[in-house]
């Protein structure tokens, strides 16, 4: 395993972190009791390959069901010294349920202190109040830190790069969870930002939320030869020093093989990636034309500023993902969320576009009397039955 320094926690922080939202029981607590027995030990014969493997931080939330419960009946087995563990609690209006959501947390764990405290999805800037105000959730957090319960402080986001920005910007938290790998990098001015102010850079889902790159489409898998595109995904993330750590979401021991072939490819990604990097490109040129790959994002509205509240640059993206790589299960994945999601994926769909008149708000696109029929398209080929988030991850 790798190592990297974790911002200014000075904890040296695997390259790979094992997250605790795909191997727990239920999205729900429950007693322990009603957990099969086998998927218990599947749980724990991960965590232990884990460690194996010298992944020792273990990352979980209280919005992850039965997953902290269910730790909680390894990690006290562990020498604590040698793990580290990251839980996350949402952001509460009244700080007193967030201080008792904390307390569940460390109930359910088992443990006298988590290492990392995030403050679980600072989305939008209404969430950023709850926190920053007096007696608010970060106060509450540095009470716990004082009274040794936490070690760091951090926050996650799925939230818009602005807001990320200003989040950092506070120089209130030690580390930030954000969205970061080859087919978003929206974010890479956030990761800019936190370097700035020394914070531990953690990279939440590349390989679902990066694209459900364990179940590629075959075209991608072509685009990312010799590599698979996990292994692609990881190495590209891994190459920017500024990234620290990338979570890893294993349902079951075996399912870190394959990130860990990233490993010894690290000292030769700057030969590795660009032939890689060149054909992804040139494909999505040849499907989408070279204008629209450069500029269309150029001007666009956020879906605050359009009627309908449609989340034209979210569209148009997971558009560009199904026709230039045929990731149109992801894309349907990502898009039935929207109207769905709230502050986590917010936004509304193109069903109403028809009903619509968006030109005034697209006013500075170079695209702009094309989009509306893109977004009637799109919605055409990925709409469908509304889906809900399985977590706040």
């Amino acid at each position: 395993m790798l190592y990297r320094r974790f911002g200014r926690t000075e904890l040296q922080m695997p390259v790979f972190s094992c997250g605790g939202m795909r191997y727990q029981y239920k999205w729900q607590d429950l007693p322990q009791k009603e957990v099969p027995q086998d998927n218990q030990a599947n749980l724990e014969a991960t965590i232990r390959r884990s460690l194996e493997l010298g992944i020792n931080h273990i990352e979980t939330a209280r919005g992850y069901g039965s997953s902290e419960m269910q730790l909680g009946q390894i990690l006290p087995k562990l020498p604590r010294e040698q793990i580290i563990v990251q839980t996350k609690v949402s952001p509460k209006a009244d700080a007193n349920d967030f201080e008792k959501e904390f307390t569940k947390s460390l109930k359910y764990l088992q443990l006298d202190y988590v290492d990392l405290l995030g403050i679980h999805g600072i989305n939008d800037s209404e969430l950023l109040k709850y926190c920053l105000r007096s007696g608010g959730c970060l106060d509450v957090a540095i009470k716990l830190q004082s009274q040794g319960k936490v070690r760091f402080i951090g926050f996650s986001t799925h939230g818009s790069t602005d807001t990320i920005i200003e989040t950092i910007n506070t120089n209130q938290f030690d580390y930030v969870n954000l969205h970061w790998y080859y087919i978003n990098q929206n974010n890479w001015t956030a990761i800019e930002a936190a370097n700035r102010h020394d914070m531990g850079v953690f990279i939440i889902s590349p390989s679902d939320k990066g694209g459900k790159l364990y179940q590629p489409p075959q075209k991608l898998v072509d685009l990312c030869t010799p590599l698979s595109p996990m292994v692609f995904n990881n190495l590209f993330c891994l190459s920017h020093s500024q990234v620290h750590t990338l979570s890893l979401g294993a349902a079951k021991p075996s399912d870190f093989d394959e990130h860990l072939k990233a490993l010894d490819l690290l000292d030769d990604a700057s030969t590795i990636l660009p032939p890689i990097l060149t054909q992804l490109e040139t494909e999505a040129i040849a499907n989408l034309g070279e204008d629209w790959v450069k500029t269309w994002r150029v001007g666009l509205p956020t879906y605050i500023q359009t009627p309908g509240n449609i989340n034209i640059p979210m569209i148009l993206w997971l558009r560009n993902l199904a026709v230039a790589y045929d990731m149109v299960e992801y894309a349907k994945m990502r898009y039935n969320l929207l109207g769905n999601g709230s502050h986590w994926f917010p936004g509304s769909q193109a069903d109403k576009v028809d009903e619509l008149d968006l030109l005034p708000c697209l006013v500075n696109s170079p695209h702009r009397d094309y989009i509306p029929h893109l977004l009637k398209e799109t919605h055409q080929m990925l709409g469908g039955e509304g889906v809900k988030p399985l977590s706040q991850s």
